[in-house]
């Protein structure tokens, strides 16, 4: 997929790769209270960092609770079984946002491919942009891409999946 991104003329610097481990640790469960034990494996992250050219940045997946599975939720008896985890991805805008501005201010590339319809890049965007990096969103068909994005970058590039 990253190789995809990358047009004939450019070369490829390196690809980041942004994502958390599986939660792993112990909870109750919602309605019982018994202990239920979340137990991820990171190993798909691991062989990715071992890759040529590639990078893994690491952010953490935080579990926040439960969510009911139906709303509204049931009027009998509940159980854990009409209950989902519920977690959160954090640190993962910070180091997006960290690292484009770094290859900004050190003007190490001229452009930047984005691979997002994370919103929250935009600050990051307009950054390397007022710095003079090209920013290329690159999106994926079917999904469509947010205004936001479309408006601080400089070209959208479509790229299927191989």
């Amino acid at each position: 997929m990253a190789h995809l991104c990358v047009h004939e003329g450019e070369s490829l610097l390196r690809v980041l790769y942004y994502d958390c481990p599986p939660f792993n640790g112990e909870v109750k469960l919602p309605v019982s209270g018994n202990p239920y034990t979340f137990a991820g494996s990171d190993k798909w992250l691991r062989d990715l960092a071992a890759k040529d050219l590639f990078a893994v940045r690491r952010g953490v997946l935080k579990f926040r609770g439960y969510k009911p599975k139906k709303v509204p939720v049931a009027t009998q008896a509940l159980t854990d079984e009409d209950f989902a985890p519920d977690f959160e991805q954090k640190g993962v805008d910070m180091r997006i946002g960290l690292d484009m501005a770094n290859f900004a201010a050190d003007r190490t590339v001229d452009r930047i491919i984005l691979v997002t319809g994370d919103t929250d890049c935009v600050p990051a965007m307009k950054n390397c942009r007022i710095r003079g990096l090209q920013v290329v969103l690159a999106s994926v068909p079917p999904n469509s891409v947010a205004a936001e994005l479309l408006w601080h970058s400089d070209f959208e590039r479509t790229v299927g999946w191989p």
